[in-house]
């Protein structure tokens, strides 16, 4: 089949035109391909929708996927399927498929991520050391791991399993790590491939059975991301140690009691923090009380912490858990604390902070920045996070807190954590402060590619609206690179990113 864009973008904005004036057949056209619920507004790329449906294709990102692979050479559409299978885009891993049945033949990579079964076992006899060899960044058992293809093919859990079971049975190491790109000496496990990269609890529920080491640095602590316990209890079960990992602060990040109970019940211990870890390339651990108050745990939360022998008294970065409880609104912490007889005084800064959670009158007061300890750096960044707060992040604005100042750690400023977050309202009242939106955190990011990531990995992103964060960054000027169209993993969001292109006569890059 040969596509033409330009054609079939003319189509769309003839149907558009005929819609706008009444026409009948594409009110009925429009009827018949819902491209969105009735009475809400159209845009030009529920034009192109239609289009792409009449075409025979579900949305319009993938056909444009397919009327653009037709013309490139199979080295390129190798690395396309690459890309579609381990970057979380299985549909478009599909199509190339569709167009070309054979394309992975030879690709020895791909026939294991693709469970190729008959494919690896022809690679096992030509090399029996095949299930330990690198293939570019990963050993096969690896690429396993880190393949999508199990959303778009759940029929072949068999062969993916089987397939695990061969390269074991040839002397693939379970816990043999990708290297980090940024930190060669952090590596990223099979087990962390299946659990915290792509949620195939099939292979990390083989891998745990098989021997895979649970306490490798990353699963645990991703398990709490999942919105489910599955894996949580696979990896408890099989011997994972809560006690010196983040998994209860992170835990603790989605107001999980059941989470927080069942890593209390395995050994995680509310103050196994360091005091002295503050800055540097790692993050600190914090005491849990303190982590509550920067959460707003309710008191449920705090009860279970308490009960688990949570020290009211630690100072962490230079503020008591009180000053936390008060800084941030948490008046669940706060009164339990007041109750133990734990409340503390409170310099001149935190009371200060603690007027503008309450919205108490300052008096036209100005706090010094320079002042504050170092536990409330991150105060802005860490309150768009929360809900209902910008309210109070105003206030602290007006009181003098920078309100674009990244964390210590990742470097990433609020603007950035608000279009991660999906929340387009406080994104616009940071874009109208003026932020620095050609800034790069420390993840190698930019405004626009946060707002992508969070859009596939914000653990709220079901209920949050990253499309209208990233509508609000591209018209305050942020550059809209071609690869992060390509890149995006997201259909909804593909499909716009592909809207304001075309509408802007074709992206940057």
């Amino acid at each position: 089949m040969t596509l033409s864009l330009d054609t079939l973008r003319r189509q769309a904005k003839s149907l558009r035109k005929a819609h706008e004036r009444g026409d009948a057949e594409a009110a009925e056209r429009l009827r018949l391909m819902a491209p969105r619920p009735a009475g809400e507004a159209l845009r030009h790329a529920d034009y192109l929708h239609v289009i792409a449906r009449e075409a025979g294709f579900d949305s319009w990102p993938r056909l444009k996927f397919a009327a653009e692979t037709l013309g490139l050479d199979r080295a390129e559409r190798l690395q396309a399927l690459r890309l579609a299978v381990f970057n979380g885009r299985p549909w478009a891993a599909e199509a190339l498929l569709a167009d070309d049945p054979a394309l992975a033949e030879g690709a020895p990579d791909l026939a294991v991520a693709l469970y190729d079964r008959a494919a690896v076992e022809a690679a096992l006899a030509a090399d029996p050391g095949f299930a330990r060899a690198w293939i570019g960044r990963r050993t096969p058992m690896l690429h396993l791991a880190f393949s999508y293809w199990f959303r778009a093919r759940p029929d072949l859990e068999g062969e993916m399993l089987a397939i695990a079971e061969l390269l074991l049975a040839h002397g693939a190491d379970l816990d043999e790590g990708m290297p980090w790109p940024d930190d060669p000496g952090h590596r990223l496990s099979p087990l962390y491939g299946a659990i915290g990269h792509t949620g195939n609890m099939a292979l990390a529920d083989w891998l745990l059975r098989q021997g895979a080491n649970p306490n490798d640095n990353e699963s645990l602590y991703h398990a709490t991301e999942l919105g489910h316990h599955r894996a949580l209890k696979l990896l408890l079960a099989h011997g994972a140690a809560p006690s010196g990992t983040n998994a209860l602060l992170r835990a603790m990040d989605f107001h999980d009691h059941e989470a927080v109970r069942l890593l209390l019940a395995h050994g995680a211990r509310p103050d196994d923090f360091n005091p002295r870890a503050v800055g540097g390339a790692a993050p600190a651990v914090i005491p849990a009380l303190h982590q509550a108050a920067r959460r707003m745990s309710d008191g449920r939360m705090v009860a279970l912490l308490l009960e688990a022998g949570a020290e009211p008294g630690h100072i962490w970065q230079g503020a008591g858990a009180y000053a936390m409880a008060r800084a941030y609104g948490n008046r669940a912490l706060a009164e339990a604390l007041e109750a133990r007889g734990a409340a503390t005084e409170l310099s001149r800064e935190e009371r200060l902070l603690a007027a503008a959670a309450e919205g108490s009158e300052t008096g036209g007061a100005r706090l010094d920045p320079k002042a504050l300890p170092e536990a409330f750096g991150s105060l802005m960044r860490e309150l768009v996070h929360l809900p209902e707060k910008l309210a109070h992040m105003r206030r602290l604005v007006a009181l003098g807190l920078p309100f674009d100042a990244p964390d210590g750690v990742d470097r990433i400023p609020p603007v950035q954590v608000a279009g991660w977050e999906g929340k387009p309202e406080v994104l616009a009242w940071l874009l109208s402060l003026g932020p620095d939106l050609d800034y790069v955190n420390g993840y190698g990011g930019t405004l626009l590619s946060t707002i992508l990531h969070g859009a596939e990995h914000c653990p709220a992103r079901e209920t949050r609206d990253h499309i209208a964060c990233a509508r609000l960054a591209l018209e305050a000027g942020v550059a809209l690179p071609r690869v992060l169209i390509e890149r995006c993993g997201r259909e909804d969001m593909a499909e716009f990113l592909v809207d304001w292109a075309e509408a802007r006569a074709g992206a940057q890059g």
